[in-house]
């Protein structure tokens, strides 16, 4: 047991059945849950403390929708120091604590002109533009992760379900992980378009094959904030991400309220 799992198996008797992590501009979510118990990073050994405006590093574990949950906001990414497996000890930790599943968030630029900013896209799939793998330097067979269905096809028919009736528009795609931190070129995104990239951004590629390799099903939710460089000749900023992030948060909580609601009776 890590010395960070013993520190919150001390303080709540709470196991969480989900396991949130809440991307740039969304952690507002966390001061949703009810009984909650919050961890800042800096509190609990090993777990990555963010540098990045708009993660605020803290881990909360409480109820939402009668289920228990845990909520990470804020995520320790590879460009703040050239670790892709930054978020090892926080993801590992979920997995002990009794997470059943990992549901990813992002903020995300569009390469649909149709999936503009304020647009929610459920991962499909996702493509490592950076070529960076979080397993690297790992001994022992259990490295050699399989990647197929990576983001949980019955959890995103379940996604899928509840966004309807909630009557919340769901996009599906692929997302493609660059490392950051300077936005793509058009350059680039022109080219991630012929791959088949709907989505760009700096995270959640690098978590979801560490959730995998720690035995997590995933499933995952990009905010569209903006249309990807080059689309409209607009300069890209992480400030434009945080505020249209924000526009978008009132659907997002609806959507993972409806979504976490489904696991109450199970």
């Amino acid at each position: 047991m890590s010395a960070a799992e013993e520190i919150i198996r001390a303080s709540t008797p709470l196991r969480p059945r989900l396991a949130f992590v809440l991307g740039s501009g969304l952690g507002g979510m966390a001061e949703e849950l009810e009984e909650p118990a919050r961890f800042p990073f800096a509190a609990l050994p090993g777990f990555p403390v963010s540098t990045v405006s708009g993660h605020a590093g803290a881990l909360t574990l409480g109820m939402l929708e009668g289920v228990p949950v845990a909520m990470v906001a804020g995520r320790k990414h590879f460009y703040e120091a050239g670790d892709a497996a930054a978020m090892r000890p926080v993801i590992d930790c979920l997995a002990a604590l009794g997470a059943e599943a990992l549901f990813l968030t992002n903020a995300a630029g569009s390469t649909r002109a149709e999936m503009g900013p304020g647009s929610l896209m459920m991962i499909r799939d996702h493509i490592n533009f950076s070529g960076r793998d979080p397993l690297i330097g790992l001994q022992g067979d259990d490295r050699f992760v399989s990647m197929v269905d990576a983001y949980d096809p019955k959890l995103r028919l379940r996604l899928r379900w509840w966004a309807e009736e909630a009557e919340i528009e769901l996009f599906e795609g692929v997302y493609a992980w660059f490392s950051g931190p300077s936005f793509e070129t058009p350059a680039e995104i022109a080219a991630i378009r012929m791959l088949g990239a709907d989505a760009v951004g700096m995270s959640t590629a690098p978590e979801t094959i560490m959730a995998r390799h720690a035995g997590l099903p995933v499933v995952a939710v990009s905010v569209i904030t903006n249309l990807a460089a080059g689309m409209t000749g607009a300069a890209l900023s992480h400030h434009e991400t945080k505020s249209e992030a924000a526009k978008a948060e009132a659907r997002f909580r609806a959507l993972i309220r409806s979504f976490t609601g489904s696991f109450r009776d199970e």
